[in-house]
């Protein structure tokens, strides 16, 4: 009798996007929880439970996990957000490059994020979110081509250089990508 294998493989996958959320969390969070993985559990559920009704649509079709990871994404973000907000001493700017059609060009990048450096600019440490830079420049529904993988590599090394030229020395600015 042929063994069915499918199921071990779904839930292996799924183990290791678990995993992946919670070390994903833990980073995040890791001012909040000093790197306990029990306290990122619980707010890994926390936003998974947020998620319910998405995460209950997965199970029945499997193939749209990409729109869940998508929507977790967010959720951390805006409970990360909401966290630098209640801190007085650390600076926090998030800027999402899909916010509008042209956000991931260089040009408007460029002001956005110097928007965002000149506000941390009083802040000795400051965090600098980035999310949706990938799906801007490389859509998930569009073939991945070489320019366009370029294009992403640029843009990730543009940020890095400007937030290391537009940051004073002795700052502790933190960049995270989403």
């Amino acid at each position: 009798m042929p063994e069915n294998t499918a199921a071990p493989a779904v839930t292996a996958a799924t183990d290791r996007d678990e995993l992946r959320r919670l070390h994903f969390i833990n980073a995040l969070f890791a001012r909040l929880t000093g790197h306990d993985l029990y306290l990122a559990q619980q707010i890994k559920e926390a936003i998974a439970f947020s998620l319910a009704e998405l995460a209950e649509q997965i199970r029945t079709r499997p193939e749209s996990a990409a729109r869940y990871d998508a929507a977790f994404n967010q959720a951390a973000a805006r409970l990360l957000t909401r966290f630098f907000a209640d801190q007085p001493g650390h600076g926090f700017y998030h800027w999402d490059a899909l916010s509008t059609l042209t956000s991931a060009t260089p040009l408007f990048a460029r002001a956005e994020l110097m928007t965002g450096l000149k506000k941390l600019t009083p802040f000795r440490e400051s965090t600098l979110l980035i999310t949706n830079l990938r799906p801007a420049l490389l859509p998930p529904e569009q073939r991945e081509t070489a320019r366009r993988r370029r294009d992403y590599e640029e843009a990730l090394a543009y940020v890095q250089d400007l937030a290391a030229a537009r940051t004073a020395p002795s700052a502790d600015l933190r960049l995270l990508f989403l």
